[in-house]
């Protein structure tokens, strides 16, 4: 992907107001993936007892990367979830930096299908896993630059 793409990817999610609450930042993006990590914040524990994360943030940071990794589709300008299944599979480990990674495996004229990881410093044992389906909306196709 060329770095005007990911500067405008970038740019976009650093508008996105639940992006910026949660504290996302893109590590890497391109070529149908993305990866996208979010620090523990106490805000964002949903047990008090054990520190541990909500499970509505983990998914809120697998739907935004499984989006952006959508967005670097070759002609994609848009998009929007269509489907998305979350398997938790153990609890992230309090204190920990979460990190999503998502790829498109499959890309249809209009619907990006994706997998995405959720981890914490134990990359080994993944906190959550995801399968969605995403819609491409694709801009105008490029025109050739007439020549003299």
């Amino acid at each position: 992907m060329d770095d005007d793409r990911g500067a405008t990817i970038r740019a976009a999610m650093e508008q996105m107001p639940h992006a910026r609450a949660l504290s996302m930042r893109i590590e890497a993006i391109g070529g149908g993936a993305a990866s996208i990590s979010m620090p523990w914040e106490a805000c964002l524990v949903g047990d008090p007892a054990t520190g541990v994360i909500h499970g509505g943030a983990v998914s809120a940071l697998m739907d935004t990367c499984a989006g952006a990794a959508v967005m670097t589709v070759p002609g994609a300008v848009g998009t929007a979830t269509l489907d998305l299944r979350i398997d938790y599979m153990r609890p992230a480990t309090p204190g920990q930096r979460i990190r999503a990674r998502a790829v498109c495996y499959h890309v249809t004229r209009h619907v990006a299908f994706v997998r995405a990881t959720a981890t914490d410093d134990d990359e080994g044992r993944p906190v959550a896993a995801a399968t969605g389906a995403f819609t491409v909306e694709r801009g105008p196709a490029p025109t050739p630059e007439a020549t003299p």
